[in-house]
């Protein structure tokens, strides 16, 4: 019997956090399966922080279930007068946010407009 090849986490989420925010660096693919980590993560970080950034350089899939529980940060952050930030989207994401019709909530963010973050 072959055994399996060990399997690493589909997200991997490593916090850093800075005077100004906390940032989220997130690795690997936001779906129905992760979603749920990435979101208590982000909320908790909320009720700590003033500012949320979700450096998104690498991840590499988001599917319908990522995109909610991006959306749903994005209110929970509202709510908390927390200021949320998306920055190194794929092109991949870009194109779902735009597709969407949710890069309007976002915009501000160099990362939507194409421009580098600062």
């Amino acid at each position: 019997m072959a055994t399996n090849p060990a399997s690493t986490p589909e997200l991997n989420l490593q916090t850093e956090k800075t005077p100004t925010a906390a940032i989220v660096h997130c690795s690997g693919k936001i779906n129905s399966s992760t979603a749920g980590q990435l979101s208590s993560l982000a909320r908790n970080l909320m009720l700590e922080n003033k500012a949320l950034v979700l450096d998104l350089t690498n991840v590499s899939y988001m599917d319908s279930s990522g995109l909610g529980t991006i959306m749903g940060v994005y209110v929970s952050a509202k709510r908390c007068n927390c200021k949320l930030r998306l920055i190194n989207l794929s092109q991949r994401v870009k194109e779902l946010f735009s597709i969407t019709r949710l890069a309007p909530l976002f915009e501000g963010h160099e990362d939507m407009l194409g421009m580098t973050p600062d």
